[in-house]
């Protein structure tokens, strides 16, 4: 600060700059500059404090990321080594399934047999009985042995197919000769429960396998029948550009639109009380439907009014209708008016004893002359010049690898011409029916019907 002037003011140097003022004014500026660097002291320490802080905390939040780090891998860790197990469990569980549903679709050949012995055992003995009461009795316990039969195959039809072991062997199918097949075989059931059944004439044909997509329109048709009380069934075909529709249409209770798709499930079925007495079964016929119809790549579309009835709907490329009629597709026209077989020679190829006793009783009744074989080597023995058979039942898997196809050749060189044969199996494989085909012999499935094989046996010595 230098000397005062004349004029009472003094200089001072404030910052570099000299400054003329009071002593007074010099005091208060000092004080403003003052108060601003402490300030900005202050501002700076706050700011040093700040970052410090910041430091520290992002120090602390490292620590935090770094231990759950450490916990995420340990979870990621355990939830893999979990998925592992899991992935075990479901292959090991999803292993178990296929060998049952494959243990099932295989063994549907010996379970069959006892139940297709007791059916014909069943039939002979309802032949026999004279009291009425017996018979009546014995009709129900038939009629039991039938619905068995219905359960079982139904359930061996979904573990094939679940199995992946039914392969569809696509041909050209005449509709008119499916048509006459399910009229025989429903015709009387619908007459019991009074009802009308109509197939509309048609020339059309299909591709597909005729063997699913008779089972296709056999569940179809049945389910109509179970759940219609009052009116009818109608089954007709229509084509639409390169495809046919086969309608299923019934009067029955029909199905709300909310549960259209549950109907596919196994084991739905609708209120006792809305069908009457017609309601029994497991629920597995269109679930049948459903999976026959992805294995045959065909439609099925269904359109129904509850209490007014439903249409169900297959819809199939159409081929030409003018084709020879399928060898494993026999239909023989009035099964219930077949002639006996009165003095007719059958030679019976079967190795299951129950099965063969069964069907000798039933083939004797007609008034057949049997002869029963067990192998290859018993065909040898029981034919010869003098003992030739006019016609023969075989089941295709015999004992030591055998098969009836194999005794139908033996017997047809022995007698030195091709004699008419029937071979009867459980079998669905498309060898067997290639097989028979290539033989010139009629198919038929495990249970047979009685009736249907007399017509058969019938209808092929009357060839």
């Amino acid at each position: 600060m230098n000397a005062s002037d004349p004029g009472g003011l003094i200089a001072a140097d404030i910052m570099g700059r000299t400054v003329w003022a009071s002593p007074r004014e010099i005091v208060q500026r000092l004080t403003k500059i003052n108060a601003a660097l402490v300030e900005r002291l202050e501002h700076r320490v706050d700011q040093q404090a700040s970052a410090y802080s910041l430091f520290q905390t992002a120090i602390g939040l490292e620590a935090q990321v770094r231990e759950r780090t450490v916990e995420l891998k340990r979870a990621l860790l355990e939830l893999e080594k979990s998925n592992v197990a899991l992935s075990s469990a479901k292959e090991a569980a999803e292993k178990a399934n296929l060998s049952k549903t494959r243990f099932l679709a295989a063994a549907g050949h010996d379970l069959l047999q006892p139940l297709y012995a007791a059916q014909l055992s069943m039939s002979t003995l309802v032949d026999l009985q004279e009291d009425p009461a017996a018979a009546k009795l014995c009709r129900q316990v038939d009629r039991a042995l039938v619905t068995i039969e219905a359960y079982l195959r139904s359930i061996l039809d979904i573990s094939k197919l679940d199995a992946g072991v039914v392969t569809p062997e696509f041909q050209s199918v005449r509709l008119s000769d499916m048509f006459q097949s399910l009229d025989s075989d429903f015709r009387p059931i619908v007459e019991r429960k009074r009802l009308k059944l109509r197939f509309r004439p048609t020339d059309l044909a299909v591709v597909s396998d005729p063997i699913l997509l008779r089972r296709v329109l056999q569940n179809l048709v049945s389910n109509a029948t179970r759940y219609t009380s009052d009116g009818g069934v109608f089954i007709g075909a229509r084509r639409r550009g390169d495809h046919v529709r086969i309608d299923v249409t019934d009067t029955g209770v029909g199905v709300a639109p909310q549960d259209i798709e549950r109907i596919f499930e196994e084991f739905h079925r609708a209120h006792a009380s809305d069908v009457g007495h017609g309601g029994e079964g497991l629920g597995l016929g269109l679930s049948i439907v459903r999976r026959m119809s992805q294995a045959l790549d065909h439609r099925v579309e269904v359109r129904s009014n509850p209490g007014r009835g439903s249409r169900f709907t297959v819809v199939a490329p159409l081929a030409e209708p003018d084709v020879p009629r399928a060898a494993d597709f026999v239909f023989v026209e009035n099964w219930a008016r077949a002639n006996d077989l009165s003095g007719r020679r059958i030679l019976l190829v079967e190795n299951d004893p129950d099965v063969m006793e069964a069907t000798r009783w039933l083939l004797a009744q007609w008034g057949a002359d049997v002869i029963t074989a067990a192998d290859l080597g018993a065909v040898r023995a029981r034919l010869g010049d003098e003992i030739t058979p006019d016609a023969i039942v075989a089941d295709y898997h015999l004992d030591r690898d055998e098969s009836g196809l194999q005794a139908i050749l033996l017997a047809r060189n022995i007698a030195r011409h091709d004699i008419p044969a029937v071979i009867v199996t459980a079998d669905q494989g498309a060898e067997a029916i290639e097989l028979t085909r290539a033989a010139g012999c009629e198919l038929m499935r495990k249970p047979v019907k009685p009736a249907q094989l007399r017509a058969v046996l019938t209808h092929l010595l009357q060839a």
